[in-house]
């Protein structure tokens, strides 16, 4: 039997994780930027904190391939060891409280769509807290939005 096979982006597919998360709110907007270099401003670390409304600073700790663990320090102080995906126009990580998600994609037409999740997580659950999410999510892209328009 021939099943028909469909190509996804890591858009498409990043909605499909954060549809199986309860909670996880998808925030996406079109920015004007070539594709690959919108993605390789969401896999730089320095930029990354930059641009992520509620962190200072983010640092490797281990890398296999597309595997890493970093550890994340809040505004406010606090502190996160994550540990996921990231690779060029994906990011996926999670730690025991915490869940960031990023992906982009060509849009056709030009420019990048952008999508993006992440809040606290219900502890013993895969849930997150939707508080506030949308607006964190919207100062990350502005801040995004701004530092390819400059």
């Amino acid at each position: 039997m021939n099943w028909p096979q469909i190509e996804l982006t890591d858009v498409e597919r990043f909605r499909a994780l954060a549809a199986g998360v309860p909670g996880a709110a998808v925030t996406e907007r079109v920015l004007p930027g070539e594709p690959d270099r919108v993605k390789a401003m969401l896999t730089d670390l320095e930029v990354f904190a930059e641009i992520q409304a509620d962190l200072v600073s983010v640092t490797l700790e281990q890398r296999d391939g597309d595997h890493v663990v970093v550890l994340a320090k809040g505004a406010r102080g606090q502190r996160a060891r994550l540990e996921g995906q990231l690779r060029p126009g994906w990011c996926w990580l999670q730690s025991r409280f915490l869940i960031i998600g990023m992906a982009a994609a060509a849009e056709p037409g030009g420019g990048t769509r952008v999508a993006l999740t992440g809040g606290i997580r219900v502890p013993g659950r895969a849930a997150i807290l939707s508080l506030g999410v949308r607006r964190e999510s919207k100062k990350t892209l502005d801040r995004l939005e701004d530092l390819l328009t400059s």
